[in-house]
């Protein structure tokens, strides 16, 4: 596309570069209605080991919506000192553009590499609204941005238009989608006019989990990954073939989890699934979630240790 901005070309390879593969997001377990500090550091630590692309701290299942922007600020600090040189990405959303503003400003001192804007909402919000919200960040901060699309928890939902708007800013980086329940063309198509209508250094990533390779083998550049934060590996083994052009393969290993997309499904989403896991393997406190968030019964949790147990997603 004959795109252009007010970044340098080599900027926006190095941003575009940044926000492809796999990008990871952990928990951030709670004990005591206290962040546990060292049980997050621990799987900041573990994805960076891993060999994730980049770490994505703070979405939503870093349960960023019930932290204070005190609690906020540690978390960030913590995942850029754990990650090593893994790019950190912070998620900075909030109900208020001024609450938006000092997170963002939190991370930035933290040293992140980017942040995840989402437009959260009370009051239903406009297309308007949410332009507005990227165009006083970008303005604002020299830090590249995501656009977090996730109408489930946020309650908004983009558009290919409001996709067009926002991207033709300065310093957004990439776009996450929400997963693509199609047949493979279809996923492709959907991919494709969004490719048409943003710039060329602006990165598509794919999230939904059970949807994730179908999306990568569509053309999506990155994967931003619930499973990822806890599961690496098993996540890098449908990323890896994806984007080396391997599409059985990562459907394969996708097909593989099959029983661990249908507990997403049943349990009302991947967090309380991801929580469990997290609690069976002992890399988080028990009952980590954020109350109100019970997290799940004692039945259930029988079935997801089953399910980590039968697949050998432990090892």
């Amino acid at each position: 596309m004959g795109y252009i901005s007010r970044m340098d070309a080599s900027v926006g390879q190095l941003q575009n570069s940044m926000f492809t593969g796999l990008s990871a997001f952990p928990l951030t377990p709670l004990s005591n209605d206290e962040v546990d500090e060292r049980a997050f550091s621990a799987l900041v630590e573990r994805l960076s080991a891993a060999g994730v692309d980049s770490i994505t701290a703070l979405g939503s299942t870093g349960s960023y919506a019930y932290l204070s922007v005190e609690e906020r600020s540690r978390v960030a600090r913590l995942a850029v000192k754990c990650a090593g040189e893994t790019p950190v990405f912070i998620g900075v959303g909030a109900l208020r553009t001024s609450q938006v503003l000092t997170n963002v400003a939190n991370a930035e001192a933290a040293g992140a590499a980017g942040v995840l804007l989402a437009p959260m909402t009370y009051q239903a919000l406009t297309a308007d609204d949410v332009v507005a919200l990227f165009r006083t960040v970008t303005e604002r901060s020299s830090l590249p941005v995501i656009v977090y699309d996730n109408p489930i928890t946020t309650h908004f939902t983009f558009t290919n238009d409001l996709y067009a708007r926002i991207a033709e800013m300065p310093g957004i980086a990439s776009i996450k989608i929400p997963g693509i329940q199609a047949d493979p063309e279809m996923t492709m198509s959907r991919i494709q006019k969004i490719r048409s209508v943003i710039p060329d250094h602006v990165s598509i990533g794919i999230s939904g989990d059970a949807m994730a390779a179908e999306g990568l083998n569509a053309g999506c550049d990155a994967w931003y990954s619930v499973i990822g934060g806890t599961l690496p590996q098993q996540a890098l083994r449908i990323v890896r073939p994806a984007l080396a052009g391997s599409a059985a393969d990562a459907r394969a290993e996708s097909a593989r989890l099959a029983p661990l997309w249908a507990l997403f499904a049943e349990f009302g989403g991947s967090l309380r699934v991801v929580a469990a896991i997290a609690e069976y393997l002992g890399l988080a406190p028990k009952n980590c979630l954020p109350l109100p968030i019970q997290g799940l019964d004692s039945i259930q949790r029988l079935r997801v240790a089953q399910v980590i147990d039968e697949l050998q997603l432990a090892h």
